[in-house]
């Protein structure tokens, strides 16, 4: 069975969000897992994210994670490293054909961007966190710093928590709020005390701010669990293990 993966049709490289459909874990982490900081056995996990660069012409050797902590700072790759060995970074962008990109998430938005003309490519790991420190604009500049132009590069985000599944506290708006009062547009009423955050449209706005437009492929993270791991569902069912999917772009010849 081949991995599942979602495109979008802004993007000018090889890419795919891919679902958890495909893989060979086992149990809670069935079957895409592509994880390795959780409780699957990695063999299983590096096969599976072995299949996600294979499904794009990529050498699986070549396919790079970070060790994401929710925040803002951009590793430059100019070469792969080993599985598990990423920086502590939150998005990555590269020039070096032959490299592919790969950001794992459970609910936190997958971000991939491209500039065809440059030849360079970027993804990011826009939890709420993240996309409030400025990951995404940070991506962009880094790949600007690569030769990229602004004009030119493409985004795409990838499936994530929906706002109708994304229930939060007052400490999480005010966070955000305190920031730009206007982002008030991003919660819809819930019980009291709390708001539906829609973190897909908070982030193609810091992105369209930015300059760059982006394309929402509009899957809920949450409400697919046949397609979909999800922190949120995790949480809501009492804990338990968990498994991330993974998005991958793959740095081309311009």
């Amino acid at each position: 069975m081949k991995p599942g993966s979602i495109t979008a049709r802004a993007l000018p490289a090889p890419h795919g969000f891919f679902t958890r459909e495909g893989g060979v874990s086992e149990g809670p982490f069935a079957s895409l897992n592509a994880s390795l900081s959780g409780a699957d056995d990695r063999a299983r996990v590096l096969e599976n994210r072995a299949r996600a660069a294979r499904a794009l012409g990529a050498d699986p050797a070549k396919l790079v994670g970070i060790t994401q902590v929710h925040g803002a700072d951009v590793a430059t790759v100019t070469q792969a490293w080993a599985p598990g060995a990423g920086p502590r970074a939150d998005a990555m962008v590269t020039d070096r054909p032959g490299i592919a990109l790969g950001i794992v998430t459970a609910d936190c938005a997958p971000v991939l961007f491209a500039d065809a003309g440059a030849g360079v490519v970027g993804a990011a790991h826009a939890g709420w966190r993240g996309a409030l420190a400025g990951v995404l604009e940070a991506t962009v500049a880094a790949m600007e710093a690569l030769g990229a132009s602004r004009s030119r590069i493409a985004a795409a985000i990838g499936p994530c928590i929906a706002q109708a599944s994304y229930e939060v506290g007052a400490d999480l708006r005010d966070a955000v709020l305190a920031r730009a009062a206007a982002d008030a547009r991003f919660f819809a009423g819930g019980r009291p005390g709390h708001w539906q955050f829609d973190l897909a449209g908070y982030c193609a706005a810091r992105l369209a701010a930015a300059g760059i437009a982006a394309e929402v492929t509009g899957h809920d993270t949450l409400a697919d669990e046949a397609r979909f791991f999800s922190h949120r569902r995790r949480t809501l069912a009492g804990g338990g293990p968990i498994g991330h999917q993974i998005s991958v772009i793959l740095c081309a010849n311009p």
